[in-house]
């Protein structure tokens, strides 16, 4: 088993510029975010295992793992599609499970983790997302399904009809990809959108043209799957782990 960690970003909604840190350093309960992810992910048992994607000040988080993580530089922010790509070297001689999740995403549980890379494995997926039970009204992405429950898509937030938008099992953004899978479709992403960037989201679409399997786990603890993006948020998220033994 192995991971990606996307922890690239600069951060300026969260006003990182004024901390001069990347956004994964940012504190929340005297920690930083990143250090929460990759203690769930210890149950991947070599830390070399976990690849974490740096970018802005990437010294500052190199310096702050030296635990023997493996990194990957992103020099350009085009997406998280082209985030996962930087680690393609890292990966190459890898044919196996990967988990890709966000190092700006501390109150992911390790066991929802493990659950996912469970069921991945149980269903034989070549790539198994993690959905979100919310009625929080956050701009996630809406999950599709057939009228036998069955995963059709991705509607993203700004793509939704005002009927979609009532649906409350969201896309969370981290997934387990068959590697090989992975990195062959990345390839096929196009970054023709209003913000010119490369989406993972578009992944599952184009392994279900293949006719490749995906699955769905889904987690009704809706605390889980908040992000770190607004000064708000940060604090919202330090009052969760105040209050919880994450």
């Amino acid at each position: 088993m192995k991971a990606i960690i996307l922890a690239a970003g600069k951060g300026k909604r969260l006003h990182s510029e004024q901390f001069t840190a990347p956004k994964v350093l940012r504190e929340a309960n005297g920690r930083p975010l990143l250090r929460y992810v990759v203690e769930n992910l210890d149950f991947i048992p070599e830390k070399k295992d976990i690849v974490i994607v740096v970018g802005y000040r990437k010294e500052m988080v190199t310096d702050a793992f030296q635990e023997g993580y493996t990194f990957a530089v992103q020099d350009e922010q085009l997406g998280t599609g082209h985030a996962v790509n930087c680690a393609r070297e890292a990966l190459a001689d890898y044919d196996g499970p990967v988990l890709v999740c966000y190092g700006d995403m501390p109150l992911f549980k390790k066991e929802t983790y493990q659950n996912l890379v469970k069921l991945h494995a149980e269903e034989g997926n070549d790539c198994t997302i993690l959905t979100g039970i919310s009625n929080r009204g956050l701009a996630y992405g809406r999950i599709i399904r057939d009228e036998s429950g069955h995963f059709t898509g991705v509607v993203e937030d700004r793509d939704c009809t005002p009927e979609q938008k009532k649906i409350n099992e969201l896309n969370v953004g981290i997934y387990v990809f068959d590697s090989k899978k992975l990195f062959s479709c990345l390839g096929e992403l196009k970054n023709s959108n209003a913000q010119g960037e490369y989406y993972l989201t578009d992944v599952p679409a184009i392994m279900m043209g293949k006719g490749w399997q995906i699955g769905t786990y889904t987690t009704r603890d809706d605390t889980e799957i908040l992000g770190v993006n607004t000064p708000e948020e940060l604090a919202l998220c330090e009052e969760i782990l105040k209050s919880s033994d994450r």
